[in-house]
């Protein structure tokens, strides 16, 4: 599985990078079949900034979810919550399918 972390008006910084690879690697533990996540870092207005999460998984369309704040790393958490929720939905309604 393929972690790819970029930021717009924002410079990634090693313990940035660290930090958004540990959490997007956990969301293997809700669905196996993920083949890539991309994790989006933007500072926009001020100090606010929005992460977005972009989880590619195989014969569905992307998983993406979004986040704002005003803490990095309290967002890149919000973001990986509301990606947890989606995949754990998604695996449910295909185990239930069957």
């Amino acid at each position: 599985m393929e972690i790819i972390v970029s930021g717009k008006h924002l410079d990634i910084t090693e313990p940035i990078r660290a930090y958004a690879e540990e959490k997007a690697g956990k969301l293997t533990r809700y669905y196996s079949q993920i083949k890539s996540i991309e994790v989006i870092a933007d500072k926009s207005q001020g100090t606010q900034f929005e992460i977005e999460m972009i989880v590619h998984v195989d014969r569905h369309d992307p998983f993406i979810a979004k986040s704002r704040g005003e803490d990095l790393y309290a967002t890149i958490d919000q973001t990986q919550s509301k990606l947890e929720r989606q995949l754990t939905d998604h695996k449910e309604k295909v185990k239930s399918h069957k």
